[in-house]
Parts: C-alpha cells; sequence; structure tokens
C-alpha cells in the first residue's frame, strides 16, 4: 500500500488547479492593462494635439505681433524722414505734407536732440515733459533700444531723433509674452505625466511638469539617458512658437499604466506566496494529524502489550518451575524481554524521551548481535567499531529501534540474502554510524522520498518504519539521518549523525 503515492497525486492535482487559476489571473489583468494602455496613449495623443493646436495659434499671434512690430518701426523711421525734410526744407518739399505727418504720429514716443543738448519731445506724458531729469531717463531707454536717426539741417550741423515702441505696442508685447509663458506653464503642467520641454538642441530644459523628478536631469547625461527613455515611450511632439527654432515636448506614461505593466508579476508573485503559505499550513497540520494518530497507535499498542506480557512473564516461570530445559526457557525469556522493551518503546512516542549516557560501541553491538539469531542465516552482518569507546545522550530503546528498523529494510531489499555492513566511527563533529546493504538500491529522486509517512515498496506493512526512524534521530536526538548513497542493483548506504560526549 503506497499512501504516499495518492498523496502525490492529491498534490498534483491542487497544483494544476491552482496554476490554472494563477493563468486565468494573468491573462485576466494583462487584458486590463493592454485596454488601459490603449486609453492612455488615446489620452496622450489628445492632449499632444490641444498642445500642438495652442503652439499654431501662439504661432499665429507671433506672426500678427511681428507685423505690428514692423509697422511701428515703420511709422517711427517715417517720423525721423519728417522731421529730417522739415530741417531741409525747401522749395521742391511738400510742408503741408511733412507737417501733416508730425500731426498724425500719436502713438511713437521720441525725442530729438539738437547739438546744444537741447531736447523736444512728443507722445511723452505731458507734465514729466517739462522735467529734464524725466526726458534724460527716457532718451536714455530709447538709446538702448534703437540706433537714433540722424538729421542733417545745416553743414556739419545735426539733429538726432531717438524714439521707441509705442505704447499699444508694449502693452501687446507683455500680453504676447504672457500667452507664451502661459503656454509653456500649460503644456507642462495640465499633462498628467511626467513631461520636459527642451530647446531645440535637446540639451537644455526650459520646463519641466512636477511629476518629474528633478534629480533625474541634474545633469547633461542625465537629461540624455532621461529623454531617450521618453523618446523610446513616446514620440516627442515638435514646437514651433515662431521664436526661429522648433522646441519639443517629451513625456512619459502615467504611473498607474507604468504601475499595471507591473501588476500581473506581482500578483502572481503574491498567488505563489499565498500557495506556498497555504502548502505549507497544510502540511504542518497534516503532520500534526500524523503524529497524533501515531502517538495514539502507539500508546494504545503499548498498553494492548502489557496484558498479554503480564501473562508470558508468568507461563514463563511455570514452565521453569515445571522442570522444562532451561535453554529453552532462557530463549523464551529473552523474546520476552524483547516484547517488553518493544512496549517500552511505543509508549515512549509522543512524549520526549529521557536521554542518558550511553556507550554506543556496547549499544550498537547488542542490537546487531539480537538481530543476527532473528533475520536470515544467509545475510551476513559485519559489524565495524573504532577502538575508542563512543559515548553519546541517547534513549536506548529508541536508538535500537531505529537500528533494528534499518537493518531490517536492508535485510528485505536483499531478500534476506547478501552482506550488511554497519560502521561506527568517531569524528570530531560527533560519531557517525553507516548502514550499508547489497540490495536493490533506490533511486535518487527516492532519497527524501522514503522517509516520508506511507512511503513502502513492500506487498505489507504500512511504510512508517523510516519515517519514525527520522523522528527519533532528528527530533529526539537532535542528529541527522539520511541516505547517503545508493545505486539500483548494487545497494544503499543509510548514515546516522549523532553530537558526541
Amino acid at each position: 500500500m503506497n499512501i504516499y503515492a495518492k498523496k502525490q497525486r492529491w498534490k498534483l492535482a491542487l497544483a494544476a488547479a491552482a496554476l490554472l487559476i494563477v493563468l486565468a489571473s494573468f491573462w485576466y489583468t494583462n487584458n486590463l492593462v493592454e485596454r488601459i494602455s490603449r486609453d492612455e496613449k488615446i489620452k496622450a495623443q489628445v492632449w499632444a494635439e490641444a498642445v500642438q493646436k495652442r503652439a499654431q495659434l501662439i504661432k499665429v499671434a507671433n506672426h500678427i505681433f511681428g507685423e505690428i512690430k514692423s509697422e511701428e518701426r515703420k511709422k517711427a523711421e517715417l517720423v525721423a524722414e519728417a522731421f529730417k525734410q522739415l530741417n531741409q526744407y525747401d522749395n521742391s518739399s511738400d510742408i503741408n505734407f511733412v507737417l501733416k505727418v508730425l500731426q498724425e504720429n500719436t502713438t511713437v514716443p521720441v525725442i530729438l536732440v539738437n547739438d546744444n543738448g537741447e531736447m523736444t519731445s512728443r507722445n511723452l506724458d505731458s507734465i514729466g515733459s517739462q522735467d529734464t531729469s524725466y526726458l534724460r531717463k527716457e532718451l536714455n531707454q530709447m538709446k538702448g533700444k534703437y540706433d537714433p536717426v540722424i538729421i542733417n539741417y545745416y553743414k556739419n550741423f545735426n539733429s538726432y531723433l531717438y524714439y521707441k515702441d509705442s505704447k499699444v505696442f508694449s502693452d501687446i508685447q507683455v500680453i504676447f509674452d504672457d500667452l507664451i509663458k502661459s503656454f509653456k506653464e500649460l503644456s507642462v503642467n495640465t499633462a498628467e505625466v511626467q513631461v520636459i520641454f527642451t530647446d531645440a538642441s535637446e540639451r537644455h530644459v526650459i520646463d519641466h511638469s512636477d511629476k518629474l523628478d528633478v534629480s533625474k536631469i541634474n545633469t547633461p547625461e542625465k537629461l540624455r539617458i532621461t529623454l531617450l527613455e521618453l523618446a523610446k515611450a513616446n514620440q516627442p511632439i515638435p514646437i514651433d512658437l515662431g521664436e526661429g527654432e522648433t522646441n519639443y515636448i517629451f513625456y512619459a506614461e502615467s504611473d498607474l499604466l507604468t504601475k499595471l505593466k507591473y501588476y500581473p508579476y506581482i500578483q502572481f508573485g503574491v498567488i505563489g506566496l499565498f500557495l506556498v503559505i497555504a502548502y505549507i499550513l497544510f502540511s504542518t497540520a497534516r503532520k500534526a494529524e500524523q503524529d497524533q494518530v501515531w502517538v495514539g497507535m502507539s500508546k494504545e499498542t503499548a498498553h494492548q502489550l502489557g496484558t498479554p506480557l503480564s501473562s508470558l512473564m508468568a507461563w514463563n516461570e511455570h514452565l521453569l518451575a515445571q522442570g522444562v530445559d532451561e535453554s529453552i526457557v532462557h530463549e523464551m525469556q529473552q523474546d520476552v524481554k524483547r516484547l517488553n522493551t518493544i512496549t517500552d518503546r511505543f509508549s515512549k512516542i509522543g512524549s520526549q524521551p529521557t536521554l542518558v549516557l550511553e556507550n554506543v560501541n556496547d549499544t550498537l553491538f547488542e542490537a546487531v548481535d539480537y538481530l543476527k539469531k532473528r533475520t536470515s542465516r544467509n545475510a551476513i552482518y559485519t559489524l565495524k567499531m573504532p577502538e575508542e569507546i563512543l559515548h553519546a545522550h541517547l534513549s536506548k530503546p529508541l536508538f535500537e529501534w531505529v537500528i533494528e528498523n534499518l537493518c531490517k529494510n536492508a535485510v528485505d531489499a536483499m531478500e534476506g540474502k547478501g552482506t550488511l555492513n554497519i560502521t561506527l566511527s568517531g569524528v570530531p563533529e560527533g560519531i557517525i554510524i553507516d548502514i550499508t546493504d547489497s540490495g536493490k538500491g533506490i533511486p535518487k529522486s527516492k532519497f527524501d522520498t522514503v522517509f516520508e509517512p506511507g512511503f513502502t515498496t513492500k506487498s505489507r506493512g504500512w511504510g512508517l518504519g523510516l519515517s519514525l526512524c527520522k523522528r527519533i534521530i532528528e527530533i529526539y536526538h537532535k542528529g541527522k539521518i539520511y541516505v547517503l548513497n545508493s545505486e539500483p542493483g548494487k545497494g544503499t548506504t543509510f548514515r546516522i549523525e549523532l553530537a558526541r560526549d
């Protein structure tokens, strides 16, 4: 009966069901991410088109502003020419036309300065124009704005006409500058993603959104890497503001979409972790339940054996009193003693046994010597022990049970015929006991499985022997037991490791 094989099939069925759930969840989440990604792309394109249209509006406004600026300059030059013609007046000039030009200039502020430094102004503040300091201040501003128009009115005598943009033009200039500034702020702040506004060289940042980590662009190399990453995600938007160059807007995908792209993998990991934890809890609960069953069975067995054992001991004394052959009675006493030991072993399962410092050499010799007489004569036992006496804290009945189990399994594996080598050795780390048979061997894939409850290759048996051996050595004696090596058809070696005293 192979209980473990049935349990293994249940594990595989549960694992397959869990895998199907994970794949279905992964597929659904991945489709959801793709749909959101398409929506994000559409939103980004709509936003980009809106930015481009605003840029075209700025470009048109800039063109109109340029036309107005050109007209203002022509008007200023026309006023200057009128003053020049007035000072160079001759019969061929139309004085009325010149005076009309000067009178109709009601917007362009001008200051006329002669060689003596005397100043005459037009279209400036009427009260301020009477103050020389005010005129000089305005004159300095005009000198920094445009070159003067030189008017030669007599031989080497010249007058200088200074001018600046009209108030209407200046107001339009302020409005236009605010429009461009607001456009740049709008283009980076209305986006729900990381945005970088660069110049045509893509080496200087004009502006960026608050969602961008500034540390990513604080050096030219970091800026270049960031722009490459953004350009890989989305095609940069060229923006022509009519300033003689094309700027670019680089933008990323939204944080939500970025997080959702990794969500399926996180979900996969969480589900996997949940399954692992659930499996561990299930295995722990199952193991605890099995332990309770074994403990109950062991104690009940010990209790049931108690009554016939007492009777056998009494019958043994009666036979001895009746004069039955003492050798026969002695062997019966040995078997009764062994049954009593087995009962004691069963009673100790489930409770922490008392460990006593024992001579491992003698304990191992007694266990092997008892088995020699009660197993197949074709099984040849070889016991190798060092001259050094090795000591360890043991529960002698339980430890002997482990040795008996391993040796009986070895004889069964050899089908009652072969060589069984038991080797005891002391090493600095502790005590090592190797039990090697010449039986049919164990596949490497089954090295751990043989210690699982329910695993057996026999037609009869519960498959609990090696599981109990592992419990006795590793839980009660804090040692180790494992398959050291095995090869099908050639034999197996089990190793026990104990701490030495």
